[in-house]
């Protein structure tokens, strides 16, 4: 079975998830697995605390990238992988992990997606989700006071210190890489509808199932 791998890259809160969300809403769930950049952060549990809180998780050596690959190898040739699970409130990989099953449709999304050559050349398509400074401000704030347990005061201050410097240093960069820049993030329904006609050409069918020639 034919497997295409999606990256979706581009700044905090440009709305990545949801672009993801709304190609495996058009695509099928069935047919869609969703892996999080977020997840591979690597295991620092030989720090403490408060020595993790303090840990750039913007920049690119923040990320596992070694077992990222090896997963997307194997979730490409049809293999399940055991994806950690990232505690944000801690700071910490969990020891546990969930079992995640290979779809046709392989997804993996992040605010570097696109950095790593060896991970990127792995894969198929590549997005980029462009949206203004302000507006992914907000969604970042909303999100991690919501979601992730932060006070608006360390939220601002991890932004001001090492969220900013590390997208214009190094998401922003990437942009070069994409094969399509979708602003609006998943609001930009002629640009979704682009991307899942884009696969369906890529696996040889049509949205129903059905094979397609050339």
């Amino acid at each position: 079975m034919k497997r295409i791998l999606l990256g979706i890259a581009g700044g905090t809160g440009s709305g990545k998830t949801t672009v993801a969300r709304r190609i495996e809403q058009e695509m099928g769930a069935d047919n869609v697995t969703i892996i999080p950049q977020d997840a591979y952060y690597r295991d620092r549990s030989d720090l403490d605390f408060e020595e993790r809180k303090k840990l750039n998780y913007d920049h690119p050596d923040a990320f596992d990238n070694d077992l990222l690959k090896t997963h997307l190898i194997n979730l490409k040739n049809g293999i399940p992988v055991e994806m950690p699970i990232y505690d944000y409130v801690l700071h910490l990989r969990r020891k546990e992990t969930v079992r995640v099953e290979p779809g046709r449709i392989i997804i993996l999304e992040g605010i570097l997606a696109l950095y790593d050559p060896e991970i990127r050349a792995l894969m198929d398509i590549k997005i980029y989700v462009d949206t203004p400074d302000d507006i992914r401000f907000i969604r970042r704030l909303k999100r991690d006071i919501r979601e992730r347990g932060r006070d608006m005061d360390s939220v601002i201050d991890q932004y001001l210190t090492t969220v900013r410097p590390m997208h214009l240093e190094f998401v922003e960069a990437t942009k070069k890489y994409a094969d399509i820049i979708i602003p609006e993030g998943g609001f930009n329904n002629v640009a979704i509808n682009l991307v899942v006609l884009s696969l369906y050409q890529k696996l040889g069918t049509n949205s129903k199932g059905v094979e397609i020639n050339d």
